[in-house]
């Protein structure tokens, strides 16, 4: 512990000004180093990340891509790395991925979210580009393929979970769905989308993919007002929303920046209509506060519970689709920054005080916040 102090007090030291052409990054760098310096400070002997706050994330199988991703993520002269830090984070992941390339189930009795994990872990892999590597994420790719409800699980287009991604684990066949939404589906395909379109299984995988996020996509509204997409089509309580008139569910924040992040990593490109639309209004509806949504969303506490992730991949939509406004009159980046800077705890971290999302970790809460950084300051 006191190698880890040590570790987090130097680096915390470290107020980087950036160098580039973006006026946030002078302003952004010093938040992005200290969150860094925090989350390399809370890395295990073991080389894993664990919560001290659920028990359900204490194994570090899902926390650990989850982080090491949002660090890997960040250029090393705002972010310096520990030496070995991330050789052994990756030692760690190893260790826990199964003979068939799934992570996240090394307990038989509690599975940490495997195909969140090894996505997560997927995209690691792939930051760190060592053809070492290779075979082993080709291993999860497959795992990941199969877990998918799709045509090769018996799904057909007809159900309403085809193409959808869920916690992972056993195979799900018709008619038992268990719990899939936008959310998972969306980090699978983002993991998935470097894989060969030749291939026939990903080809099929990728045409139930976009089936299930046509499935829950809202349709025929102005899109200066409208966002665009619900959590799930199988389990009505989870649509934090709530039911929509005229049937469906309520599309806010986060949903709408999963579908068009989801889109994108199927190869939809920014000019069609249906990202352009989404995008569209995503940007008008835009705060930095909370996740924007009908009133509904704010009177249930969802919109404050959801505000780290909303930031995140709010800010990698703007980032990718070149907005620079959000709303109107406001420069999204800034604004961002400006809160983030406002909410960081002394030592670096972030914490969520709403608990429902899981955001009062503060492992979570700083990795989301280093995702949205890391899009502000490009």
């Amino acid at each position: 512990m006191a190698r880890r102090a040590a570790f987090a007090l130097l680096l915390a030291s470290l107020l980087v000004v950036g160098c580039g052409d973006g006026p946030d990054r002078p302003r952004a760098d010093p938040v992005i180093t200290r969150a860094a310096a925090w989350l390399w400070s809370q890395q295990g002997e073991d080389g894993g990340w664990h919560s001290d706050t659920y028990g359900l994330l204490r194994s570090g199988q899902s926390l650990t891509p989850f982080v090491l991703d949002a660090l890997l993520a960040l250029p090393e002269h705002v972010a310096p790395r520990p030496e070995g830090g991330v050789a052994r984070a990756v030692a760690f992941l190893e260790t826990h991925t199964d003979v068939d390339g799934a992570l996240g189930l090394a307990d038989p009795d509690l599975a940490d979210y495997p195909c969140y994990a090894t996505a997560s872990a997927v995209q690691v892999l792939g930051r760190l580009d060592d053809e070492r590597h290779d075979a082993w994420r080709r291993r999860m790719g497959r795992w990941l393929l199969g877990q998918q409800l799709g045509d090769a699980n018996g799904w057909t287009p007809s159900d309403d979970a085809y193409g959808a991604w869920g916690m992972g684990g056993v195979k799900r066949t018709p008619p038992n769905a268990g719990h899939i939404d936008l959310s998972m589906t969306r980090y699978v395909l983002e993991a998935l989308a470097p894989m060969s379109p030749k291939r026939p299984e990903v080809r099929a995988a990728r045409r139930a993919g976009r089936h299930f996020l046509e499935r829950v996509r809202v349709r025929g509204e102005d899109p200066t007002t409208t966002l665009g997409f619900y959590f799930t089509p199988v389990l009505p309580e989870k649509n934090k929303a709530g039911p929509r008139e005229g049937g469906g569910y309520e599309p806010y924040g986060t949903t709408t920046a999963d579908g068009i992040l989801a889109l994108l990593a199927l190869g939809v490109g920014l000019e069609e209509p249906k990202v352009t639309t989404a995008v569209d209004g995503l940007a008008a509806a835009h705060r930095v506060d909370r996740t924007p949504g009908p009133a509904t969303l704010v009177e249930s506490g969802w919109a404050d519970a959801t505000v780290f992730y909303y930031r995140a991949a709010s800010a990698q939509v703007f980032a990718r689709a070149g907005v620079k406004q959000a709303p109107a009159g406001r420069d999204w980046r800034a604004d961002l920054v400006a809160a983030l800077a406002a909410a960081q705890k002394r030592d670096g971290h972030f914490a969520n005080d709403a608990n429902r999302m899981k955001e009062d970790d503060p492992l979570i809460s700083t990795a989301f916040a280093l995702r949205a950084l890391t899009a502000a300051r490009r």
